[in-house]
């Protein structure tokens, strides 16, 4: 039925912030904001706390210190997210057979696929039930829109935040869009927004005012008829499930430019290693490796290898990244670096003992031409591969801000701080009370890093009365809320009190 609202769209809430603040009790109620703590680190997700103060996603982080000095900074920890996120897709797959995911915490939903009445009634009753279900799996809430059409549900999900349901009536949408800003209709950024504004349009009601001859003088033929379309309340994109990735990539920006040849061919070979790791995981083999380099002055290139055929071996695609940055001048400052690979295909045997036996016959041949056992006038793979398992066996003892750890006599924690060699943490589970802080000498043997806790205690494992006790005053000479630093991650140079 054309109209009906048989389109649900779920948006998680604060999503990465509130999955931080269920893992943590001692941040409950309070600004957490996750995303990358360097100078040009940007804001993931800011909490509802946060966002009073302005923080948004996509904000630099700089100027979400500023806005916002008292927040808790977190780095991500995407493996709990994905964890999260695979309860909360396995719900929805409960409903229909056609979801279609958008991201980790972001999805589509058919409901007239799943045989859901194409009634109001109906569709209130399914949202309402998937809102209790995400809490119970989850402990997290997410916002439910309900609509005809992709478009409307999304909007509808956007107002309903947080926590929240609307539903779109049908007959509603003209009035409903018409003073939103251009931008809320799909296909709108900022380069078609800025078109359309020179020509005094700025509203989804102007945009159909304007009508489909003017939209296409201005935009060209296709995007100017379907955003006329669009314009008037109208959606016929279907809900496409399993949405196959066209490709795996990883990539990091550094806070200072790298300008060491040596320094940035480490780092290529590590996001290769990093890009395999995620491949595989995914079960899938590619066949194109693509190099991303961004300089000092925000100029990008990117270069690729088709290789012979799929692969997922990290010794082909880390030599392949390396042959592509031959080509490139890093000399004047490297601030992000990317490796992916593309032409994705399900994992197979086939080519990839070929092409490993291809690539170390290749070494071996070069390292005989230079003469070389190793050691002067080898090739540059076993020393790249050397240091790469040195830099990997130290990664963990950097002590991210908000990262798990385990202590071998107070148990699980996650870190508060790091800084002039010493760490800071605090002792408490997701179903704990907030608990104590202590601080260690980072290369303590007791500390070691830890997987996330599950957001839900596991059932048969205990009562609140086993979890970490707040400070209350006792043992760490400091009561709750008396924390130097309480939220915030430490930097070299910042002192730090140590609390035997």
């Amino acid at each position: 039925m054309r109209g009906a609202p048989t389109i649900l769209h779920l948006d998680m809430d604060a999503f990465y912030a509130s999955a931080e603040q269920a893992a943590k009790p001692s941040l409950r109620g309070k600004p957490v904001i996750v995303g990358g703590l360097g100078p040009r680190g940007v804001v993931a997700t800011a909490s509802y706390e946060a966002r009073v103060f302005g923080v948004h996603s996509a904000m630099a982080m700089a100027q979400a210190r500023r806005l916002c000095p008292n927040a808790a900074y977190l780095t991500p920890r995407f493996s709990l997210y994905r964890q999260v996120s695979d309860g909360v897709m396995a719900l929805l797959a409960a409903l229909s057979p056609l979801v279609e995911p958008l991201s980790l915490d972001e999805a589509f939903v058919d409901l007239e696929a799943g045989g859901v009445p194409a009634t109001a009634g109906a569709a209130l009753a399914v949202g309402e039930r998937l809102r209790s279900d995400i809490v119970a799996a989850t402990g997290l809430t997410g916002s439910v829109g309900l609509a005809g059409s992709k478009m409307l549900a999304k909007i509808a999900s956007e107002r309903a935040k947080p926590d929240g349901l609307v539903l779109i009536e049908p007959g509603t949408e003209r009035e409903l869009l018409g003073p939103l800003t251009v931008r809320t209709l799909p296909g709108v950024g900022p380069a078609t927004a800025e078109a359309l504004r020179r020509a005094g349009i700025t509203t989804v009601a102007e945009t159909r005012e304007a009508g489909e001859e003017e939209l296409v003088r201005l935009l060209g033929k296709a995007h100017g008829a379907s955003l006329y379309v669009m314009a008037c309340g109208q959606d016929d994109r279907p809900v496409v499930a399993e949405r196959d990735a066209k490709s795996v990539s990883v990539e990091d920006t550094y806070d200072v430019d790298l300008t060491d040849r040596t320094r940035v061919q480490l780092e290529v070979a590590r996001l290769a290693d990093r890009c395999v790791r995620r491949l595989r995981g995914a079960g899938r083999s590619g066949r194109t490796v693509v190099l991303k380099v961004r300089r000092y002055d925000f100029s990008t290139l990117t270069r690729s290898e088709t290789l012979r055929g799929p692969t997922d071996d990290p010794a082909v695609v880390r030599e392949a990244a390396a042959r592509l940055l031959e080509g490139v001048d890093t000399t004047a400052g490297v601030r992000l670096l990317g490796v992916g690979v593309s032409g994705l295909a399900d994992y197979t045997q086939e080519d990839l003992f070929a092409q490993a036996a291809h690539a170390a016959h290749e070494a071996q041949e070069a390292q005989e031409v230079a003469g070389g056992t190793g050691e002067a006038g080898a090739t540059p793979e076993p020393a790249l591969a050397a240091l790469e398992d040195d830099e990997g066996a130290d990664r963990p003892r950097r002590w991210l801000p908000g990262c798990d750890v385990r202590h071998a006599e107070f148990g699980a924690g996650w870190v508060q701080g790091s800084g002039v060699g010493r760490v800071t943490v605090r002792f408490e589970e997701p179903w704990s009370r907030p608990g104590r802080v202590r601080t260690f000498a980072v290369d303590d043997p007791a500390l070691e890093p830890a997987d996330p806790l599950p957001l839900l205690r596991p059932a048969g494992s205990g009562t609140d009365a086993d979890a970490p006790a707040e400070d209350e005053g006792r043992g760490e000479g400091q009561g709750p809320g008396h924390d130097p630093g309480e939220g915030q991650e430490l930097h070299p140079g910042q002192p730090v009190t140590s609390r035997p």
